[in-house]
């Protein structure tokens, strides 16, 4: 059934596919968007964007139960180590995460771990037990996926990461972010515990490795992959406004208003 859907995504018009309910796998609701935009309002306009179904992230974690408590079922909870903008390049070397993270799954109220960001020069080099590691034991022991952010110039840490953690689901957020479709069919071939998420792979941000041409379609590469692997790709909007400048200290974030 997911394959024929997504080839149906794939060659239908976009006016019919714009009438399609959405499933969003990759939503934040952080500290710097409450300000400009309610737990109320981002379900208006995630209804108003015919999301049927959709993971939030908060920032910090609590942030993403404001919405999935108000969505009738529609939305699920993912927990995330970060509790202010600049943790994104901190967590790896937090020795507190994992027992916060058990604590979260415990609960209840989470049903993954994530975002998690490892990106090359802000994270250490893997290490027997380190901190991610334990969150991908963690995650298979809660039978719950973990939402990945690799950024290298090459698929060697993801590929690393899912072969020594063959039981862990993984969702891997921006399909590798910078990296060719050549690069993420290696690891889809290696690792059939890696669904590939294509948030953010858009005309504005990663945009040294498009997946679409000027028109919005896919490169031919692209579209040969996803039609190789339609069972295993997601999609997501990333709600994270403007692209250039994270978690600004002096502006909110207004992703919530771009989507759709």
């Amino acid at each position: 059934m997911l394959r024929l859907l997504l080839l149906f995504l794939i060659v239908i018009p976009a006016s019919v596919a714009a009438q399609l309910p959405v499933v969003d796998m990759h939503l934040h609701y952080k500290w710097s968007q409450q300000e400009v935009t309610s737990p109320d309002e981002a379900i208006r306009l995630l209804a108003a964007a015919q999301v049927g179904l959709g993971v939030v992230i908060g920032t910090p974690a609590e942030r993403a139960l404001l919405l999935s408590e108000r969505s009738n079922g529609r939305l699920v909870s993912i927990w995330s180590p970060y509790r202010e903008g600049g943790d994104w390049s901190r967590w790896a070397t937090d020795t507190s995460v994992v027992a916060r993270a058990r604590e979260a799954l415990a609960s209840g109220n989470y049903y993954g771990i994530g975002e998690l960001h490892l990106v090359g020069g802000f994270v250490p080099r893997a290490q027997p037990g380190d901190v991610t590691s334990q969150l991908m034991v963690l995650a298979q022991e809660y039978d719950v996926p973990v939402l990945l952010h690799t950024e290298f110039s090459r698929a060697d840490r993801m590929r690393a990461l899912c072969t020594k953690h063959p039981r862990t689901r993984i969702v891997w957020a921006h399909a590798g972010a910078i990296l060719p479709p050549a690069a993420v069919e290696s690891v889809l071939a290696d690792c059939d515990n890696v669904m590939a998420g294509l948030a953010a792979r858009d005309p504005w941000r990663f945009v040294s490795n498009p997946i679409t041409d000027g028109q919005g379609k896919l490169l031919p590469a692209w579209r040969a992959l996803l039609l190789r692997y339609p069972d295993r790709f997601m999609v997501g909007s990333d709600p994270v406004w403007p692209v250039d400048q994270l978690d600004r200290w002096d502006e909110a974030d207004t992703g919530w208003q771009e989507l759709g």
